[in-house]
């Protein structure tokens, strides 16, 4: 089986994808800086006996200061999830922390690339690329306006993977997730935030009037994404839209999360965020056709697997008397 490196392999997409990986007989190396923009202890949990595994070796450290030139040796894929996150956060003062770990740290890789005998190079991108996009479901051809700082970067280092490719040969694939949630998402995503406050028989924050539209991803779906653009041919130089198959109100969700959860949850409406698009609904026809992905998991069937994983790490944070500040 192949040697492959995952970045950002303690975070919610990167554990999860490493898992596969080696539930396929990979030699996974992951990298991770454990920064602090969450809990740290949860994304040692989110490895938890990943760690344990045998072909699997994990590097903490900054992507910026290793040597990829040793690292890279012998490896075949290239899995860059590592990012950061959050629309919010990526406003004032906290802009230089995304053009740092988001841009410089993708174009440190991509420079490492062009001399190693990758077979592919796949970043993560976002939806956030294409900010209030004009038609739905959105299209890879649409053009591109983030209206959010972190999708500024998100669509910068996707044109960098692209360079890279059209002048050095690497083989990139870029995949825009939208929306991606379940079983180890982070603590300041929503639906993490909702389910816990759930859990709390707390209300909810939302922000807007409930009625803007999101195409939400599984987790599971997500890395199935990663491992098809690993090796379908086709993929090399693309990019790809990874949605969810729906499109649905923040409102209906929500009903749809009080089935799961059993109780009624009670929603305090808050201003507009800025940088958040109002609609989003991702047009999967092209990573159909390509890389034979179609999402397989219902919102409500995942919205059942992450109300479960919620339920049990905070149970063990509880239990060992710790306190999860996102």
């Amino acid at each position: 089986m192949s040697k492959v490196i995952v970045t950002g392999a303690a975070g919610f997409i990167g554990s999860n994808l490493v898992e596969a990986l080696l539930d396929q007989g990979h030699h996974v190396i992951g990298v991770d800086r454990f920064t602090d923009y969450y809990d740290t202890r949860v994304k040692h949990r989110n490895l938890g006996h990943i760690v344990r595994r045998p072909r699997f070796q994990l590097i903490q450290d900054d992507i910026r200061s290793l040597d990829w030139t040793s690292l890279l040796k012998d490896v075949d894929i290239v899995y860059h999830q590592a990012a950061q996150a959050g629309v919010r956060a990526s406003w004032g003062e906290g802009f230089q922390a995304y053009t740092e770990l988001n841009v410089n740290s993708t174009q440190v890789l991509l420079e490492a690339a062009k001399a190693a005998n990758l077979s592919r190079f796949v970043y993560a991108s976002s939806s956030s690329v294409y900010g209030n996009a004009m038609a739905f479901p959105t299209s890879e051809t649409t053009l591109p306006q983030p209206v959010s700082p972190y999708g500024v970067t998100k669509l910068a280092a996707e044109h960098l993977c692209s360079l890279y490719h059209a002048n050095y040969g690497v083989p990139t694939v870029s995949l825009r997730y939208f929306t991606v949630y379940g079983p180890r998402q982070r603590p300041d995503m929503a639906f993490h935030k909702f389910l816990k406050a759930a859990l709390d028989d707390e209300p909810i924050s939302v922000y807007g009037d409930g009625l803007q539209t999101r195409d939400f991803t599984f987790v599971k779906d997500a890395v199935a994404a990663n491992l098809a653009a690993g090796i379908v041919p086709e993929a090399v130089g693309e990019v790809f839209n990874i949605g969810g198959g729906s499109r649905i109100t923040l409102r209906d969700t929500i009903s749809i999360m009080e089935e799961v959860v059993g109780k009624p949850i009670a929603i305090n409406y808050m201003e507009s965020s800025k940088g958040d698009a109002r609609h989003t609904c991702a047009d999967g026809s092209k990573a159909q056709k390509l890389l034979g992905f179609t999402p397989s998991v219902s919102l409500k069937e995942g919205l059942t697997q992450e109300w479960e994983w919620v339920q049990q790490l905070y149970h063990h944070l509880r239990s060992t008397h710790l306190q999860l500040v996102a």
